[in-house]
């Protein structure tokens, strides 16, 4: 069933070259069958009417002024507020000249966020390397809004996580190379990444006693320091001092027997140390339902876990699944903020 929340969700644009404005398009023309909540892109209309052509399918675009207007408009048409993206012609690219409107799209789904006039955002892909070109100076969404929030609430290290049916897995470390990521972890970053994460688990999903597993960073969780000596000196310290006020963390563990059917049923969620340790599990899980969730922020934001896909980009070939899931998750998640009585 689907979650009723006070308002619409925003999504954004992601970038016009890849695969966000026809899987957007496909979410919507099945609303009736996925139950999605109401929504409305922050795009140009006139790009996707032109995309629904390409694509061989009918859709009426709706320009609104304001969020609200997207609910009574979301049964008949697809709800646009209305942004102008300078290049069309980008199918199955990245233009640079473009990346002031995909940095606007995110900014204004935000202050709708902030200001309760959407109940929560969907980010569509980007392509990171367009905006570095605009001097978007952030590796990723995460990183972006957790800096754009800070001015409205002071927050950690922002915190991702990636979650689908069977499995939450959330990250230590996000974007680094390999090389830099023992030299990152500490033991206050572990500590406040738990933290979070069981705060997150009660708040958001509605887990009153989280269950939550760390992964050691090394090969045997390190084999009492003989291939690594990380899980001595930061992950087991971090994980005793957390079970002594009284958290449910085990580890540190290795992530080689972790994502087992029988090892998923121990825990609610996993702390990884680096990405692909996340992200390798999730994927070959559900490969196309995952969806990407940011925690710690004073909004709600999910994100299909997949990027722009310029490869199938306009060729109807793009699973909406993932943007489904991060609708539906996101509803959720703003619903049980908002329902009375809610952990906190």
């Amino acid at each position: 069933m689907t979650a009723r929340i006070p308002s619409p969700i925003a999504v954004t644009m992601g970038d016009p070259g890849g695969v966000s404005g026809e899987i957007s398009i496909k979410v919507w023309l099945s609303r009736a069958d996925n139950g999605v909540p109401a929504f409305f892109l922050i795009d140009d209309p006139k790009r996707l009417s032109t995309l629904a052509e390409r694509l061989g399918v009918d859709l009426a675009v709706h320009e609104i002024t304001t969020p609200d207007q997207a609910v009574e408009r979301f049964d008949d048409e697809l709800p646009v507020l209305p942004i102008t993206v300078p290049r069309h012609d980008c199918l199955g690219r990245g233009d640079p000249a473009n990346a002031r409107a995909v940095i606007n799209s995110i900014d204004q789904a935000l202050d709708h966020c902030l200001s309760g006039t959407a109940g929560a955002m969907v980010t569509n892909p980007i392509h990171k390397a367009s905006l570095y070109e605009a001097e978007f100076a952030f590796p990723g969404h995460t990183e972006y809004l957790a800096h754009k929030c800070a001015d409205a609430k002071e927050i950690p290290t922002p915190v991702m996580m990636l979650t689908c049916a069977d499995l939450r897995v959330v990250l230590a470390t996000i974007h680094l190379p390999l090389r830099q990521v023992a030299d990152s972890l500490n033991k206050k970053l572990i500590i406040d990444k738990l933290r979070l994460t069981a705060d997150a688990l009660r708040q958001d999903f509605g887990i009153s006693a989280p269950r939550i597993s760390v992964a050691a960073l090394n090969p045997h969780a390190g084999e009492h320091g003989s291939l690594g000596t990380e899980e001595l000196q930061i992950l087991k310290p971090a994980v005793e001092q957390l079970k002594r006020e009284g958290l449910d963390v085990a580890g540190p563990l290795p992530a080689d027997t972790l994502f087992h059917e029988d090892a998923r049923r121990t825990y609610d969620a996993v702390l990884c140390m680096y990405h692909d340790q996340a992200l390798i599990p999730i994927k070959s899980l559900d490969f196309y339902g995952g969806v990407n969730v940011t925690l710690g922020l004073p909004i709600v934001r999910t994100s299909p876990d997949h990027g722009t896909a310029f490869d199938i980009a306009g060729k109807n070939k793009a699973n909406p699944t993932s943007l489904t899931n991060a609708l539906l998750l996101a509803g959720e998640i703003a619903h049980t903020r908002s329902s009375p009585g809610r952990s906190s």
